[in-house]
């Protein structure tokens, strides 16, 4: 299938790299019209030119948005308004995944993971719902982690903040359906990706990146763990027209590792 988003217009955040690139080209790829925002505002606009080279001029634009500040999201939406013609797809990429236990991780590290990881998605679907009634069918698509239903010890800020972003989604999900608009939010959890995120769970920088993917692969059911073209295929369904009675809703996209 093809064209699976066409005529849609999709804001992503943190898509200078990994996760929110790979669904940035993806969306793009389906006949959206992206705009790409990030903090490393230089590397949200080579994506777009890259993506632009690619599917044509006027596919993708990038702006800066830090997710953390309301000022920066009344901006990107007004971004999206005049460059895109409006909005009917808003997805909450952005994140951090510091490590650390209760006993170990600082408070200033907690009120980052909270600022960048909660913060930064209440402030998205608050902004940006105002332009999302003027585009429905709409979709929110909040990425949380696997990590919001399975604990860890040694990350106790990106468990309790990834776990908010899940039922923040619910949330607004109801907020949504009880004010009768067609704007479905909806989350995706993913377990271990291949994107720089995965350096966090380095615990031995001495060893080779390969030694932590072999690790870590030996604790999902399938074996390996997951690349970043495959979430972003679990995020194109959700914001297309084909999840137009899902919301409120989880997709996991973890090996089987919460089936253990």
């Amino acid at each position: 299938m093809s064209g699976r988003v066409a005529g849609k217009k999709a804001l992503i955040t943190g898509a200078a790299q990994g996760l929110g690139a790979a669904i940035a080209r993806k969306l793009a790829e389906q006949g959206a019209q992206v705009l790409l925002t990030d903090i490393n505002e230089a590397g949200a606009s080579e994506q777009a030119a890259a993506i632009n080279a690619e599917y044509g001029d006027g596919t993708a634009f990038s702006t800066r948005l830090d997710v953390t500040s309301e000022a920066d999201w009344q901006s990107a939406t007004e971004a999206a308004r005049d460059r895109l013609g409006g909005l009917s797809i808003l997805v909450n990429n952005a994140g951090i995944a510091p490590g650390g236990s209760i006993e170990s991780v600082s408070f200033e590290t907690w009120k980052q993971a909270f600022a960048i990881n909660v913060d930064g998605v209440f402030l998205g679907c608050r902004v940006a719902l105002p332009l999302l009634r003027e585009n429905q069918p709409a979709s929110i698509v909040n990425i949380s982690s696997i990590s919001a239903m399975i604990a860890a010890p040694a990350l106790v800020a990106y468990n309790a903040s990834k776990a908010a972003v899940w039922m923040l989604t619910k949330s607004v999900a109801l907020q949504c359906a009880k004010k009768g608009w067609d704007i479905r939010c909806n989350s995706v959890h993913p377990t271990f990706v291949d994107t720089d995120l995965l350096e966090n769970f380095r615990l031995d920088k001495s060893k080779p990146r390969e030694d932590t993917l072999d690790k870590l692969s030996a604790q999902i059911p399938l074996g390996r763990i997951g690349e970043p073209e495959e979430v972003a295929m679990g995020v194109l369904y959700l914001a297309s027209d084909e999840s137009r009675y899902m919301t409120g809703a989880e997709l996991k996209l973890d090996g089987g590792i919460s089936a253990m």
